[in-house]
Formats: structure tokens, sequence, C-alpha cells
């Protein structure tokens, strides 16, 4: 598969020390990319460097396409009243698509979370899987063709880490290149590549 994300040599150093050494690594349509390692390793700094979140300190980081970064359990103030669909539709913030071309993605991402029932809930409202699938779906009505994804899982039980794994499937298959953090051994199972990362630096 063609590569639509391509990482050479990034190093990243914050307060004078040093968080990635020449890190390397290649994301491809259609395929799952699980970046793993202990806590403290680099995943999160490598993957907002991969979305742009970050500049590297050194290497470089090359683009096919547009991204969409879903963070870990993403903040929303209780005070502020916002449905699911809401939450969704952020994602095409920005985007150059016509307002009906945007309700659609929109629509489409809902379903293929599993969410279009829940569109009008309160986010606030949500379990911590639900919430997380709200995030997923915010990336994914980006309609970008990279989706980056830190740890979307953590803390949830097991169906709803299946569920995650199920969607970020279809979102392969769907020709995206998607790019993951997770802890869970069990994510391995979909990945087509592997970036392990260990004191900053990739050991496979």
């Amino acid at each position: 598969m063609t590569s639509l994300l391509r990482a050479a040599g990034v190093c990243y150093s914050y307060a004078g020390a040093e968080v990635l050494h020449r890190v390397d690594a290649a994301l491809a349509g259609g395929e799952i990319t699980a970046i793993v390692g202990p806590n403290g390793s680099g995943k999160s700094t490598l993957v907002e460097i991969l979305a742009g979140v970050r500049q590297p300190t050194d290497g470089r980081v090359e683009r096919r396409g547009g991204v969409a970064l879903v963070v870990q359990r993403a903040r929303v103030p209780q005070t502020l009243p916002m449905t699911v669909r809401d939450a969704v539709a952020m994602g095409t913030w920005g985007s150059r698509t016509g307002r009906r071309e945007a309700a659609h993605a929109v629509e489409v991402a809902l379903d293929r979370v599993g969410m279009a029932d829940l569109a009008g809930r309160s986010l606030h409202a949500l379990s911590g899987g639900q919430r997380q699938r709200a995030l997923v779906a915010q990336g994914i009505a980006r309609d970008a063709e990279i989706l980056l994804l830190d740890e979307p899982a953590a803390g949830l039980d097991a169906a709803s880490r299946e569920r995650m794994r199920e969607i970020l499937t279809i979102e392969a298959a769907c020709g995206r290149a998607v790019g993951w953090v997770t802890h869970d051994d069990e994510d391995l199972a979909i990945a087509d590549r592997v970036v392990h990362l260990a004191h900053g630096r990739r050991v496979m």
C-alpha cells in the first residue's frame, strides 16, 4: 500500500531532555499501525508530531493527505451544552466542504461508530465508552486520509475496546491510514505494522 505519512529521523527535545531520538515510521493507506511502548517512551509526543501539532526538533514528516487527530479523553466543560451531533460536527470545522456535505459527513460518522440513535443526547450524559466513540466519530467526520488516535480505548471495558477495534478496522478498510497509540496487547491482532518505542527510540 502507498505510504500516506512518513517520518524520518524524528527527534524531539523538551526542557533540555531528549524525548524522541531519530524515530522512523510510515503509515500506509488501508493499514493500521499500532504505536506501543511503556509509559514515558514518547508515544503521545510522536503521534502529535505525526499530526503536526508539535514540530520535531530534527528530522522530517511528510504527509500525503489531511490528518485527523483523536486525543485521549478530551475534556468538555460541564457548563457547555453540547449534543453528540454537535461534538461530531466539530470535526468538520475548517474543512472546505459545504454545509450540506459537512452535515452528511457527520451523519455518516455517527452511523459508522453506531451512535446515530444517540445523536441528540447530551455529550455529558454518555458513558466513557460512548464518549470515546463520539470523539472517534469527530475524527471520521473530518474525512481525512490519515486518522491518528492517542489511546482512544484507555480505561474502557473489554466490550468497548472490542468495539473500538472494529471501528478502526472499518476505517482502514475504507482506505485510511490509521495510527493508533495503545497499551493493550490485544490491539496488536488488528495491526498491520507496529512501531515499538522505548526511551524515545524505535526498537521494533
